[in-house]
């Protein structure tokens, strides 16, 4: 049998009962048997300064390494007064340097996001979408997960109860699994 597929699972929050984290833990639960999701979470990671371009920051080196192992990238993003929080967008800078050394060149990713509002975070993944392809990913366009109303779908302990809102994710998941191969030209 072969290795899963690898993707790595990245939360725009630092919250430790982040709604967008309990996305991620909800994809992996229901990754088929042929995916493997790995969250990575962005506390090590210090404010972006191009001063520092080329040199080693263990937080920083680590990210990039894992972004580097793994096959895709599923993003889960809050919305943080109607953009991408900038803890995330920090390390989306990061890993895309210094010129030459860019981490997310080529890589297949997927977005997703929660939000306790109306809107499920359309604008943050809008914005986050156009970053992702300055940096070189190829982001699958759907399907869209959109997390209205966020805070009704989880339980107290941050775990994804909404069978509805499951089912998507799961969808996602293999979504992403299969653009993956597709463009490996494996499927």
């Amino acid at each position: 049998m072969s290795q899963p597929l690898l993707i790595l699972g990245i939360a725009g929050s630092l919250r430790r009962q982040s709604l967008n984290l309990g996305l991620l833990q909800a994809a992996q639960e229901l990754a088929p048997a042929s995916v493997r999701i790995e969250i990575a979470t962005l506390h090590d990671i210090p404010p972006y300064n191009a001063d520092d371009d080329g040199k080693s920051h263990a937080g920083v080196d680590a990210f990039k390494q894992r972004i580097l192992a793994a096959d895709a990238v599923l993003f889960a993003t809050p919305e943080y007064n109607h953009s991408i929080p900038g803890v995330l967008k920090n390390a989306i800078d990061h890993a895309s340097r210094p010129s030459g050394a860019n981490a997310w060149a080529g890589k297949p990713a997927a977005v997703m996001g929660a939000s306790p509002g109306q809107f499920g975070t359309a604008r943050s993944q809008y914005e986050l979408r156009k970053v992702l392809a300055a940096v070189g990913m190829l982001v699958m366009s759907a399907p869209e997960v959109m997390v209205t109303l966020a805070q009704g779908k989880f339980d107290e302990q941050g775990a994804l109860t909404d069978e509805k809102t499951r089912a998507h994710v799961g969808k996602t998941v293999q979504a992403l699994a299969d653009w993956t191969l597709r463009l490996r030209g494996g499927a």
